[in-house]
């Protein structure tokens, strides 16, 4: 995209379309077909697809042939073992091939991929596997272990558990409680590397991602296969992928951004992407990106803001000249970043707007355009964007008319998205009013403040709700408030994001106790331990701070907001619904 300007009046999603193959005869739009059989049968056949380090360092390749052949072995699995199309295949997988394998072969079967993080606990686990009604759980025999074997037995709807790095004898011992345990290796290995595909309706179910929300339990955001249309698009106007590039995504396969640009997107393009098992480590981050020669980076600020406090003589022991493009996602990026990666690596780091619900990029500083350091950038061909005007409790304000009220330029409102790109969310699994109240005037509302430039840039202001953006990750206060909730000495439990020079936010979490017990470093101590050993590290509060009384609204509602300005040291805003002080 060489002009902003003239790729937006030029743009439609059906001249788009013509990209992609389609089923051969006309069949239908399947996502596994356009990122991997398409290739696989052509001259790309040979290219490597996926190039995997795992945290030994160790590295494997997998061509587009190759990944044809597992997925293929995979579908037949799933055929074997009498799942339908349409039933939900959930994985539990950490950043290996594995991950493409399920995901592809489970486009394949047209059963529905509904992926988690790793890192999390029992409890939201449990939650987004009953939410999915999972038939399939693919996951790894410490996964299995730590997570999936203590509630087997209460998981009435799954009938099977694969596990990727186990044997038949490893898999048997676990027999007889609950779902059937199988190795997944020995099941691969009888498979046939040949599979048809099906008929497949572009609005058919493809993909269920979990995302939290302020009230309730996790949200299943509902996509379809048409969506590998977005994937494709977004990946060259917003990623500038081209044939011959080295992607390498850095986020979980459990996330949205991960399943959409460390699988999807960069395989329609044909490109190689780099699978990296390990953590975020400064030293050895640098090294992958000299080693694997990559050509286009796709990380978080959380990410970068480690790379930062490395200092800036690391980065000058690597060679890094193929790397040509830097983009960010997943929460706002500071303009010290985009300051941090001129002045050091020589490149700006293009941040770029989206969510679960929009399933693919949105806005974004595109290779052509100027970055603005702090700017979302704008929106990309093919999607309609607006400020809408909001009140001080965030509430979209309509006019005589009921439609939506559009804000002045410069002022604060929700960002709203016109409906109609593909790969927007067909609806939330089991809820269609919580989809519906998503909807207003013919907007879709994304929940999130922002402003909008003269010049039409976006800049993200904060998030209509109280969910907490941490690493990129949504995190639902009501998930560890209920975990918290549990313990015989909590009354009540207030969970808000603290910000961090790191994560960017970090789950802090205000108890008040039963009459008669004291606040003690023990009993704090013990709070954590429960909230890590149910949610997981990654959700679980990292400081808990005990009150007399928490602030609530005259109807008995927790004020989350208030709890957060006074933890900023801000203005608590209109405060007219509170209770007298208790």
């Amino acid at each position: 995209m060489a002009d902003y300007s003239a790729a937006r009046a030029s743009f439609s999603w059906e001249a788009a379309a013509l990209a992609l193959d389609g089923l051969p005869g006309g069949r239908g739009l399947n996502i596994a077909h356009e990122a991997v059989d398409r290739h696989a049968a052509g001259p790309r056949r040979d290219t490597v697809a996926l190039r995997c380090v795992d945290r030994r360092g160790g590295h494997t390749t997998v061509t587009y042939g190759e990944l044809a052949g597992r997925s293929a072995r995979f579908a037949n699995v799933l055929a074997e073992l009498g799942v339908a199309p349409g039933e939900r295949v959930f994985s539990l997988l950490p950043r290996t091939a594995d991950v493409h394998t399920v995901a592809m072969g489970t486009f394949k079967h047209r059963a529905v991929l509904a992926p988690s993080f790793a890192a999390f606990g029992p409890e939201p686990i449990r939650h987004r596997l009953e939410l999915a009604s999972a038939r399939v759980l693919v996951t790894t025999s410490a996964l299995y272990r730590r997570t999936i074997a203590p509630m087997l037995d209460s998981l009435a709807g799954l009938h099977h558990v694969l596990l990727v790095d186990g044997d038949d004898a490893d898999a048997s011992a676990r027999r007889g409680r609950g779902a059937d345990v199988r190795a997944l290796p020995q099941l691969m290995a009888v498979a046939s590397d040949q599979y048809e595909i099906g008929p497949t309706d572009p609005e058919d179910m493809a993909l269920v991602h979990f995302t939290s929300g302020t009230t309730g339990t996790p949200k299943g955001a509902i996509h379809v296969h048409r969506a590998v249309l977005s994937h494709y698009v977004t990946g060259r106007l917003a990623l500038d992928l081209h044939p011959d590039d080295v992607l390498w995504c850095t986020a979980d396969p459990g996330s949205v951004t991960g399943m959409s640009y460390g699988v999807v997107s960069p395989l329609t393009h044909g490109v190689t992407t780099v699978v990296d098992e390990g953590d975020v480590d400064a030293a050895r981050w640098y090294e992958l990106l000299e080693r694997e020669q990559v050509t286009v980076w796709y990380t978080g600020p959380t990410a970068l803001r480690v790379l930062v406090q490395a200092g800036p003589r690391l980065p000058a022991r690597y060679d890094l000249s193929r790397l040509r493009f830097i983009a960010s996602v997943g929460e706002p990026l500071n303009p010290e970043i985009v300051v941090w990666a001129h002045d050091v690596l020589g490149l700006a780091v293009h941040d770029n707007w989206w969510q679960t619900e929009t399933g693919g990029i949105m806005i974004a500083n595109v290779p052509c355009m100027d970055v603005k350091p702090g700017s979302m950038g704008k929106p990309l061909p093919g999607v309609e964007a607006t400020v809408l005007r909001t009140d001080e409790q965030g509430e979209v304000l309509v006019g005589h008319d009921g439609q939506a009220l559009e804000a002045p330029v410069g002022q604060q409102g929700e960002l709203a998205l016109r409906p109609g790109w593909p790969s927007m969310f067909r609806g939330y699994l089991g809820d269609k009013a919580r989809y519906g109240a998503r909807f207003r005037g013919g907007w879709y509302l994304t929940g999130d403040l922002v402003r909008r430039d003269e010049d039409g840039y976006f800049w993200f202001v904060g998030r209509t709700d109280d969910v907490v953006v941490s690493g990129g990750q949504l995190i639902g206060p009501f998930e560890v408030e209920s975990v918290l909730l549990e313990h015989p000495a909590v009354a009540e439990a207030a969970v808000i994001g603290k910000p961090d020079a790191v994560a960017g936010e970090v789950v802090k979490a205000f108890v008040a106790l039963r009459h008669g017990v004291l606040p003690s470093p023990e009993l704090r101590l013990e709070l954590m331990a429960l909230a890590r050993r149910r949610l997981g590290a990654a959700v679980a509060p990292r400081e808990i701070e005990f009150r007399p009384a928490l602030p609530h609204t005259q109807s008995g509602t927790i004020m989350r907001r208030l709890l957060k300005a006074e933890e900023l040291g801000v203005a608590s805003g209109d405060v007219s619904t509170a209770e007298a002080t208790r």
